[in-house]
């Protein structure tokens, strides 16, 4: 007794000193760290982590020691404080130890840590005092106290070891020289607020460190300057190194066989490995720690049906009772404590699972984008060109499998977690019910291949609906694209059907799904009932009965997960396969340099040869991120210079290894310093000499030699999202004439280019290609067909002054593919291609002496075009008004909402902090209205349904479970009756009568079955009515949208709507849908439950509801904002690859790897940073959710076993309570969970009913089909009177007060400058703009009267941008099917195109890709002159139709035109003005205006005629 005493006193002065040094210490940190201490000073001291983990284990062994005497002392006569008094200060001095530690570590200082080597050794001697009193009293095993001792005297000696080793090492005391430590590197960085890796093991356990960024986030928008940087450890050029050091050790290894699927799985795992181990060691520990649930709960109803009497123990020793383990268990409180214990350290364990699962699935998906990322910049152009490996496809294989890889890495420790959950699991059951257990199992065991039936049918219509979903958007795309021919050519009809067919077998597919998942649930619940009516056979209680519910749950899981662990295994395995063909595929050669090239059989020559055929190296490519500079594909050398820069000596090209040769017998030279030419008719084969030259092309035979004082350039239209940043770019943007352009751009040469420069023209896009050629000081200087969308002044003007001033006086080697043929006096060498040949090559005169035939045709042409050029006084009028057109390109995206910004911006700029509350507000706000709009969708009828489905469910499932403790207490009291009348020997009249509860409660388990598959149904049918109504509303909405919309609104964002957003509302809400109102309901129900069973526990459900409700709230801010950042930073991500993949040869040409690299990197890094932050949220939110849940179970435990005892509760409904709070347990976070994600999905609701309210176009007209003649318009007369129009109400008119008379059959040209309103005036024609004042009469019929559907199909238009779909040719030139083949090939043969046609596999069958990628810029412009004339109309416009057409093509075309169009009436709008010289008629107009109108040779014959002067200009 006196030992006790003393130990009493020693515990009470340490506290005391501790607690004194502690808090003088954090008045000391608190003040410095206000003034020096930032996280950047966060050091971990030698043993940090072993510290926290005794520290921990010494918390609950202290708690055990007081629960031990507090035990020992309730069996006493007399009450002996000494028992736990001086455990429960120990417990308070190893908080304030670990307390004080955190503070001294974050401090760094190390030397007020010789306060705790003082309390340990103080510690270590006095329990170690008292072990050795227990041994000399015969105090042995037996006995909890002694081995709780003995822990004790383990923990606080290691605790002593720890400390001596930070002395040991950090040396900051007993030394001279103390250790100089540095924070880690990531620290001293401000700029990395990711924390998780650096701060001490109980912040990382309970996320801690997320509190502060979580209550920013409810103040301000997250943004990625919020979030920061990524840890070092965690970037993708780190992750990157460690997979590809992996995929070198495995070649190395297996360096004879090829790259495969295994290789790659070997090097994952090696890679990745050793944290998944880490992750699925916590998952075990969580997974065999969850069996104390229903351990305890047997053991607390067994013992409350006892009367939680402890045996009175035999042993006393100092004047104490010393109790064993078992009696210390047979205690209905500890084993309450104990499963809140448990269920805390297993919830830590399961999301410490979750979260490093989560981390290095993110760390993977890094280092395997960025892997596939330096593999596009070694693939083959070919095989691109080819259609053997698409944008799309490459795409795919980053956005959609490396996420499979990423959630596989994530459901990973399942594989080996499920089978020791599964048979732990089956084992005690078999403790528990004998041989019952093993019936159940057995059941399970049936019902497992029906449960890997349908998640093998759930996998196959997820496969079936994400094809279809692929065709509809590729369908989609195609018809968003092409939107404005779809409705000059009144098509509309025939693409919503070809869209709404694949949607419906899409819709097929997701009924399947439905049904399925409607099965598997249906499943699950079978399972529940079936292990339910199996314990009805056996002879239970309710300690047997409710402990075998909670094992249930348990087991189902993992068999439940089952399905999803399959799919995302199969989907894995999958996406490696993917992954490695497309890793072996064909890379672009690597030329060698000097000390290893190929030279010819001269070994004087001046050539230098260097292969360029494409190899198949099938192994991973070998550069090292370290190093960001690319391999040369062509050494450069300056040591001499060259007569020739390029020679190719019999040269045979081809796309694909088994295909025909594209170019044949190529010998060229392209002299040094000079400009070369090279000029054919369309489709001949000049862009594939260049990409030949550039070695993107497959070498058959021939060499490529270079000259060693050469670097290429290749320059095609390819324009990246990025900033106009050009340093000396004032004389390139002064010769590409941009300066105009930037002018009116919003924020000058500064403005943001859209993807694929989307708000750009055509002419606008090539002169920034261009000017970004002229800015490299390159030696070779490669342009195919730059010319293509200029008109003739801007041509000439970047001719003259920066090709032949900028370039050629450089002494710049310069290859220029072009149809100008005026410009061929300017070339020094000419090459004449023709049918993938060379026809002539050398100088103009060589050619003209060899060559006569040739160069008369030239010459012909030459003059043809030399006509255009129009060098007068108008060229000085070019200002910034005739820009209007470019003006309203760049504009036209944001005008609708320029002036509603505007105005907010006036209100908000008064009161910017009422705004910030108001956005605040909206952010914390659910978005009701969406989902009211969402439940309306479904109907009158499924919603009540569903509604009423879920309540009753939910009611029998309690109803089942309340009947079956009323059932087992009954059975109990039955039982204990005859002992307590001791009428054992009428145990016959005494035997318990099961059978009316067997009855009602067989008939709740078919009621709820029955009920559980038709809240399934109801559920999953109510998302796909909604589905189908929305998809259908927006499709019908879109297609008849006004085209002013697709003007203003980006395709990206419509075409969103109809992918993610549709694929949300398809996929993810039902699903949502369900489990939140499955999870809520169950809460609310556990709660329900609980509050029946012992009211108590309503006084502290309030605080833990309050609790709740500002953890979800606070927690839906910061997860809407994540997730939107997250999906935010993948646009980017995914854009950056396709973007490359359209531009990789101009990528390679200009040696920009090394900084397209290290911007995939920025964007890698923070799309992971985003997600890293959302997983962080996640556990955070859900680490809170289960401490609560275990503070549930812990009241519901102690009120329900506290009115057991004193208020006679049955034990039945001890167990139903605790079975329940369970449930509140691990459905608690769920139900936030789904909140949020609920919350973020409707946002597709909302998003998609913002769009159905844009207003269609008026297709209804004043007269009806009956009065309208059949043949309209029969003659093709047109009346144009005093016609206005205007693009939208709030633009100003670009046709001002236009009147003109075309009479049937007559040939009109209208030409103008840029701006002056000639296609408006064509648009006109079709009601595509604004009509406010005037009309158009056509053969006597007021268009504005018409049916738009009958006007626009009356007409026909040729477009100067080519579009052609995917599909056949017979589909391209004729949709509607009305054509007969010898029409189409008519069209065909007209438009020059029969013989390219019919060299085709399949003919009029051939098949088109998307976009008409296999067909070269000018055919697919032929192709839509095809379509045109297929159609037969009286009137025909065209507008620049001819453009991409070389002069010998064009000539011939105006041939046709003018004679087997002789009787139609032909409308053509031209930049180039001798298209229309041969015209009846010619308009002139002038920024919306008719300057001229008469006859060409009446215009001609006036000689201060503006078109004279067009004409007359270079005569």
């Amino acid at each position: 007794m006196l030992f006790c005493i003393q130990e009493l006193c020693m515990s009470l002065l340490l506290v005391r000193k501790l607690f004194i040094i502690f808090f003088s210490c954090l008045g000391w940190g608190s003040q410095s760290s206000k003034v020096h201490i930032h996280h950047s000073t966060w050091l971990h001291f030698p043993g940090h982590n072993l510290r926290w983990i005794l520290t921990f284990i010494l918390l609950f062994v202290l708690v055990c020691e007081i629960a031990e005497g507090i035990v020992s002392d309730g069996v006493s006569d007399s009450r002996h404080l000494h028992l736990y008094m001086p455990a429960g200060m120990a417990f308070l001095a190893a908080i304030t130890s670990v307390v004080y530690y955190h503070n001294i570590e974050t401090s760094n200082f190390p030397k007020l840590l010789i306060a705790l080597l003082f309390y340990w050794t103080l510690a270590f001697i006095t329990k170690t005092i008292k072990f050795v009193k227990f041994c000399d009293n015969g105090v042995g095993f037996s006995q909890l106290r002694f081995c709780l001792t003995g822990l004790l005297v383990v923990l606080y000696g290691m605790l002593l070891a720890v400390e001596i080793n930070v002395i040991r090492v950090r040396r900051y005391v007993f030394f001279k020289t103390p250790k100089e430590v540095k924070p880690p590197e990531d620290l001293q960085d401000l700029g990395v607020r990711f924390l998780q890796p650096f701060v001490n093991l109980l912040s990382k356990g309970t996320y801690w460190w997320m509190n502060t960024f979580i209550k920013t986030a409810h103040k301000k928008p997250i943004d990625l300057k919020t979030i920061g940087k990524l840890p070092i450890a965690m970037r993708a050029v780190t992750n990157y190194i460690r997979l590809n050091e992996a995929f070198e050790a495995q070649k190395n290894k297996r360096s004879s066989s090829p790259q495969g699927s295994r290789s790659i799985w070997r090097a994952l795992c090696c890679a990745f490995g050793r944290p998944l181990l880490l992750s699925s060691t916590f998952r075990i520990l969580a997974d065999l720690l969850g069996f104390a649930g229903p351990l305890c709960i047997s053991g607390i109803v067994h013992n409350v049906g006892k009367g939680n009497n402890t045996i009175r123990p035999q042993i006393k020793i100092l004047g104490v009772f010393f109790i064993s383990s078992q009696e210390f268990l047979s205690n209905a409180y500890v084993l309450a404590v104990l499963l809140f214990f448990a269920l805390l350290l297993q919830r830590t364990f399961l999301q410490a699972s979750y979260y490093v699962a989560i981390e290095t699935g993110i760390n993977l998906r890094g280092a395997i984008q960025t892997k596939i990322y330096n593999k596009i910049m070694q693939l083959s152009t070919s095989n691109m060109s080819m259609g053997e490996m698409t944008a799309g496809q490459i795409c795919n294989l980053v956005a959609i499998d490396t996420n499979q890889l990423m959630w596989f890495f994530f459901l990973c420790p399942n594989l080996w977690a499920m089978p020791v959950q599964i048979i732990v699991g089956v084992l005690l059951l078999y403790y528990l019910l004998g041989i019952s257990a093993l019936i159940g199992a057995a059941v399970i065991i049936v019902l497992a291949p029906v449960q890997y039936f349908v998640a093998t049918k759930l996998s196959q219509a997820q496969r079936s609906t994400l094809e279809y979903s692929n065709e509809r958007l590729k369908k989609t795309n195609e018809m968003l694209r092409g939107i404005k021919l779809l409705k000059l050519y009144a098509w509309e009809h025939i693409f919503h059907s070809s869209v709404e067919e694949t949607r419906q077998k899409e819709m097929t597919s997701l009924k399947s799904f439905a049904l399925y998942t409607s099965i598997s649930i249906f499943v699950h619940f079978i399972l529940y009932d079936k292990t339910l009516m199996m314990m009805i056979s056996a002879d239970f209680s309710p300690s047997v009965a409710f402990a075998s519910i909670s094992l249930f749950h348990i087991l189902v899981s993992p068999l439940f997960l089952l399905s999803s662990v399959v799919r995302s295994t199969v989907k894995a395995l999958v996406s490696v396969q993917k992954l490695s063909e497309f890793l072996s595929s064909e890379e672009i050669g690597e030329e060698h340099d000097k000390s290893s090239e190929l030279r010819s059989a001269d070994n004087h020559s001046k050539y230098q040869a260097v292969p360029l055929k494409v190899v198949n190296r099938k192994r991973p490519a070998r550069e090292d991120w370290n190093n960001y500079s690319s391999h040369m594909r062509r050494p450069i050398s300056i040591t001499e210079a060259d007569d020739f820069c390029v020679k190719i000596a019999n040269g045979f090209f081809t796309w694909t290894p088994e295909g025909p040769p594209a170019l044949s017998n190529i010998d060229i030279r392209i002299p040094q310093g000079q400009l070369t030419m090279i000029v054919g008719q369309v489709g001949c084969g000049k862009s594939s000499l260049l990409l030949a030259i550039l070695g993107e092309m497959q070498k058959i035979s021939g060499n490529i030699f270079w000259s060693r004082k050469c670097a290429s350039l290749a320059v095609s239209v390819w324009i990246l999202r990025y900033l106009f940043c050009f340093r000396r770019y004032k004389a390139v943007i002064d010769a590409c004439s941009l300066q105009p352009d930037i002018d009116i751009l919003p924020h000058g040469d500064q403005t943001q280019i859209g993807e694929r420069g989307i708000n750009l023209s055509g002419g606008q896009r090539q002169r920034i290609s261009v000017a970004r050629a002229l800015y490299q000081q390159t030696n070779v200087v490669f342009l195919d067909d730059p010319f293509s969308a200029l008109d003739i002044h801007l041509s000439d003007h970047l001719m003259q002054e920066g090709i032949l001033k900028m370039l050629r006086e450089d002494k710049r080697t310069i290859v220029l593919v072009t149809h100008k043929l005026q410009y061929l006096p300017h070339a020094d060498w000419i090459i004449a291609m023709k049918d993938g040949n060379i026809q002539r090559e050398g100088t103009l005169k060589d050619i003209q002496k060899s060559e006569t035939e040739l160069f008369e045709h030239w010459k012909t042409l030459m003059n043809r075009q030399d006509q255009e050029l129009e060098k007068e006084t108008i060229i000085e009028r070019k200002t910034v008004l005739e820009r209007t057109n470019l003006r309203r390109t760049m504009y036209s995206r944001e005008a609708l909402l320029k002036d509603d910004e505007e105005d907010e911006e006036e209100v908000t700029e008064s009161d910017d902090e009422d705004n910030l509350s108001s956005v605040l507000h909206q952010r914390a706000k659910m978005p009701w209205r969406a989902c009211g709009k969402y439940l309306s969708a479904a109907g009158i009828l499924l919603l009540p349904l569903l509604v009423l489905s879920q309540l009753l469910k939910h009611t029998v499932m309690v109803a089942i479970d309340y009947w079956l403790a009323c059932w087992t207490s009954a059975a109990i009291s039955e039982k204990a009756e005859p002992e307590l009348k001791n009428c054992s020997h009428c145990s016959r009249v005494c035997d318990f009568n099961h059978s009316p509860y067997s009855k009602v409660f067989s008939i709740l388990c078919c009621l709820g079955i029955v009920l559980c598959l038709v809240t399934s149904i109801a559920v999953e049918w109510t998302g796909l009515k909604v589905t189908k109504k929305l998809h259908s509303s927006l499709l019908n909405k879109i297609i008849l949208a006004p085209m002013r919309f697709f003007e203003t609104t980006p395709l990206g964002s419509i075409l969103n709507r109809f992918s993610a957003d549709c694929n949300t509302i398809d996929q993810h809400i039902p699903a949502t849908l369900e489990c939140l109102s499955r999870s809520t309901l169950l809460c609310v129900s556990a709660l329900a439950v609980i509050s029946y069973v012992t009211p108590m526990f309503l006084i502290a459900l309030v605080p833990l509801a309050i609790m709740c409700y500002f953890i979800q709230k606070y927690f839906r801010v910061a997860s809407r904002d994540l997730q939107q950042l997250d999906d935010s930073t993948q646009l980017p991500l995914l854009s950056h690859f396709s973007e490359t993949v359209e531009g990789l040869t101009t990528i390679r040409a200009f040696r920009y790897e090394a900084k397209f690299r290290q911007k995939l990197l920025e964007y890698t890094d923070s799309n992971n940073i985003a997600s890293l932050f959302l997983t962080a949220a996640n556990r955070w939110l859900e680490v809170r959710m289960e401490y609560i849940g275990a503070c549930v179970v812990l009241i519901a435990a102690v009120t329900s076993i506290t009115s057991c005892l004193y208020s006679k509760l049955p034990s039945g409904l001890v167990g139903l309570g605790l079975t329940y709070a369970l449930m509140v347990s691990n459905y608690l976070n769920w139900m936030v969970r789904n909140l949020a994600d609920m919350e973020i999905q409707l946002g597709a609701v909302k998003r998609i009913n913002g769009l159905l309210k844009t207003e269609a176009e008026n297709y209804e007209g004043l007269l009806s089909s009956s009065q309208i003649p059949q043949n309209w318009p029969d003659r093709g007369e047109i009346q144009i009177q005093n016609l206005s129009v205007r693009y939208d109400s709030n633009l100003k008119p670009v046709l001002k007060h236009v009147n003109a008379h075309i009479s049937p059959g007559q040939k009109i040209g209208i030409c103008g400058r840029t701006g002056s309103g000639k296609s408006s005036f064509s648009l006109a024609f079709f009601r595509m703009v604004d009509t406010f004042e005037g009309r158009i009469i056509i053969d006597g019929i007021d268009i504005a009267k018409l049916p738009l559907q009958t006007l626009r199909s009356r007409l026909s238009i040729i477009l100067q941008d080519p579009i052609l779909f995917s599909g056949t040719i017979r589909f391209n030139l004729d949709p509607e099917k009305k054509c007969t083949d010898s029409m189409l090939w008519e069209a065909l043969e007209i438009a020059q195109l029969k013989h390219v046609v019919k060299a085709l596999p399949g003919g009029l069958d051939a098949i088109v890709t998307e976009g008409g990628e296999n067909f070269s810029q000018g055919q697919r412009q032929l192709f839509c002159l095809a379509r045109a004339f297929v159609r037969k109309t009286s009137i025909f416009i065209m507008d620049e139709a001819t453009a991409s057409i070389d002069m010998a093509t064009e000539n011939i075309l105006q041939k046709v035109v003018m004679t087997a169009f002789a009787d139609r009436t032909v409308v053509t709008i031209a930049h180039r003005v001798h298209t229309i010289l041969n015209a009846d008629l010619v308009i002139v107009m002038k920024r919306g205006v008719i300057l001229e109108y008469d006859k060409p040779e009446v215009l001609l014959e006036q000689e201060d005629s503006v078109f004279a002067s067009f004409v007359q200009a270079d005569k």
